[in-house]
């Protein structure tokens, strides 16, 4: 058991039931103190620093929770350092809205992750794996599901301008992929935002897109008091977003 654990994530009784361990056997052993009770249902091994990324290596692994890594945070995995803030902040983790963390994930990780149940994108369109600093793979939204997830937390939580310059520097999105990510995505204000922010910055993917195919509804969506006016998307954004100088 203990040669097939996974350095520094976390044993979860489903899994070691598969390897043949009894709950008595889980008396003993945290009786013996040869492993640690992180809650009901969970174990780490003695003297083992684990890490949001090695709890939710076991949730994605152990338990097939549809719990990714999204938003700034995958970006910020993908080895892009323009992506990384200098200010420290939660990781983001995406699941559809009926994936609950267990009570022993929210116990010892919940000051380090923001969880967002959303019901924004499909769960398994442009998810891809990526490496955490322990070694193993963690399930990441790709760069193109990361960007909608990040202007979907704008501009509660992520500020317009600083979505816009991150957007702007996304000269590889993959038009085929974000066809399909507008195309399944509940967000109207998502949608509008993505593509004036790209058509701002003359993003490549701008010329493969069929907009036609795009429902970007009706109506004004304000996101900012005392913004700027932008017809085409009817939508009142930051100034800095909008004028040219």
């Amino acid at each position: 058991m203990l040669d097939a654990w996974e350095p520094h994530s976390v044993a979860t009784s489903a899994y070691l039931k598969t390897h043949g361990i009894t709950p008595q056997d889980l008396q003993n052993y945290t009786s013996s103190r040869w492993l640690v009770s992180l809650g009901r249902g969970a174990f780490k091994r003695p003297m083992e620093t684990v890490t949001w990324q090695g709890a939710l290596y076991s949730l994605q692994t152990q338990l097939g929770l549809p719990v990714h890594v999204g938003a700034l945070t995958a970006l910020e995995m993908s080895g892009n350092n323009h992506y990384v803030r200098f200010a420290k902040t939660r990781a983001y983790l995406f699941s559809p809205l009926n994936a609950a963390l267990p009570l022993w994930f929210r116990t010892h990780w919940g000051d380090d992750v923001r969880h967002v149940q959303t019901k924004l994108l499909p769960p398994d369109v442009g998810l891809t794996e990526q490496q955490a600093p322990e070694g193993f793979d963690l399930k990441t939204s790709g760069v193109e599901r990361a960007a909608l997830e990040l202007l979907h937390l704008a501009p509660k939580e992520f500020d317009l301008v600083e979505a816009g310059m991150i957007i702007e520097s996304m000269t590889s999105i993959r038009p085929k992929l974000m066809q399909t990510l507008l195309e399944q995505c509940a967000s109207i204000k998502v949608r509008r935002l993505f593509l004036y922010l790209a058509e701002r910055a003359n993003l490549p993917v701008m010329r493969h897109l069929d907009l036609d195919r795009i429902d970007l509804g009706t109506g004004d969506r304000s996101l900012v008091p005392n913004g700027r006016y932008v017809a085409k998307y009817q939508l009142l954004l930051p100034r800095e977003l909008v004028d040219r100088g």
